[in-house]
Formats: C-alpha cells, structure tokens, sequence
C-alpha cells in the first residue's frame, strides 16, 4: 500500500524551512495539495505562496494546536491522505538540561505524533486509508552525540510510529519514518563544532532528503534512508552491541579531546 501524490491532500508540520520546505515543494511538484503548518506563520506563507499551497501558522505540537491544524487542513483538502510530522527541535546537553526544556522537545519531537495520529485515526480508519509520515532522524535509529534530549525523543518517535505501522497496516493505515544524518539545515548549524565534526562531511541538502522521501513513499518501505549507510550502522547496533556502544564512546572521546 503507497499514497498516489498526485491530487493527494498533504500536511507538512515545520514546513517553512529546510527539509519542511523541501518536502512541500517536491510533494506540490508531484501534483499533491499542501498544506504548509509552521510556528513561523511569515515562513509557512512564503513556502505555501511558492508551491501553490495553503499556509496554517501555529504550534504543530500543543493539543490545541494540532486540533486547529487538523481541523484547518481538513477545510482546505477536504482530507487528509498524507500526514508528514516533520517539526522537530533539539538542544545540546545531557540530564542537566532543565526540565522545561526537555519538556518542549519531548512535545514538539514526540506528542505532535501522537497528538495528530489521534485526531487522524478515527476518519482514516473510517475510509480504510491514511499515511503517516515521521521525519525520524538517524539518532532515532542511533543516537546523537551530544544531545540526549534528541536522542532520547528520536528514538521514541520511531517507537510511535513502529506501533501505529504494527497495529494499523491491515486497517489502511500505512507509517514510515524518515531517518537522514547530517542535513543542510539550520539545526546543523546550530549544532556547533561537534555537530559539524560527526555530520557536515556527509551532509546532504533537504531537497536530496524531499527525493528519498517520494522515491520512499512510492515503494513502501518503513525505513527511509537517504544516508544508506545507515542500515549498516542500525544492523550493527543490534548485532555487536557493545563493539558498537566502545565505538561510539570512542568518538565522543574523540570530540571531547578536540574540543
């Protein structure tokens, strides 16, 4: 079961900038209608004007704000085929980091997911269709030196949208998650020396990312990988775990010594 783009009505949370905008655009160019839902409404409407969509400002992770969004996006399309919960944050730091600002990550890279799916599923279920879309990250799959907020709610939204693929699928509701390492965004460059040391030499542009995407939801797989490489790293995470867990502390030693 994939989603048929063309003429399909389309969500993309955190969708003014970076991989958000690179995936309107390549969706709008597939002949689906989007709707473009940012924090930043200016962000959103200049993207949405771009591509011919229709621009939702507002918080994407709040109940309040999912609701309007579901709802706005809805008058729009009429429905909702395909969902993309792209918006995500991340903040450097370990268990010293305050608890509000684990908080917010946890909202915006984990309870958005399970905020829209509750508002999608009971009209999807009713219709035999839905897609769902979660832009994942490789951390979720790994994790990220550097930041264990990330890591942390990265790898919960890949638990989430495991669990909706697992109890759904034979209902119509198809999930798959999205998972590149270094992109060309502002999170990169927000990410500082170590972030540009783990993931700028590979990095690749959010447009590349929007490509895997399609080239994703066309063949149907769960795993989207524009980084390939990572199948190997996820594989020998569960395979040689702790050969995997010294090298990994041997890069953050690493890190540590050149910072």
């Amino acid at each position: 079961m994939t989603v048929e783009l063309d003429g399909a009505g389309v969500v993309v949370t955190g969708g003014g900038r970076g991989i958000g905008a690179a995936l309107a655009t390549r969706l709008a160019a597939e002949g689906a209608r989007v709707v473009v839902a940012d924090l930043d409404g200016e962000a959103a409407s200049e993207v949405a004007a771009r591509i011919g969509g229709t621009a939702v400002p507002g918080d994407a992770a709040s109940e309040d704000g999912v609701r309007a969004l579901i709802a706005a996006a809805r008058e729009a399309l009429g429905e909702i085929d395909l969902f993309c919960a792209n918006a995500g944050i991340a903040v450097a730091g370990g268990p010293e980091v305050a608890d509000d600002v684990w908080e917010r990550v946890w909202e915006v890279n984990v309870m958005a997911h399970v905020r829209a799916a509750r508002e999608l599923l009971p009209r999807w279920l009713e219709r035999g269709r839905g897609h769902f879309l979660a832009t994942v990250s490789a951390a979720g799959l790994l994790t990220n030196l550097g930041s264990a907020p990330y890591s942390v709610t990265k790898h919960a939204s890949l638990g989430f949208a495991e669990w909706l693929e697992v109890t759904y699928r034979h209902r119509g509701i198809r999930v798959q998650a999205i998972c590149p390492q270094g992109v060309r965004t502002d999170m990169l460059a927000d990410a500082g020396p170590a972030g540009a040391a783990l993931l700028a030499a590979d990095a690749i542009t959010p447009e590349q990312v929007a490509d895997a995407a399609v080239a994703g939801l066309r063949d149907g797989r769960f795993l989207i990988l524009p980084h390939p490489e990572v199948a190997e790293y996820y594989a020998h995470r569960a395979t040689r775990t702790d050969r995997w867990l010294a090298g990994m502390n041997k890069l953050q030693r690493k890190l540590e010594d050149a910072s």
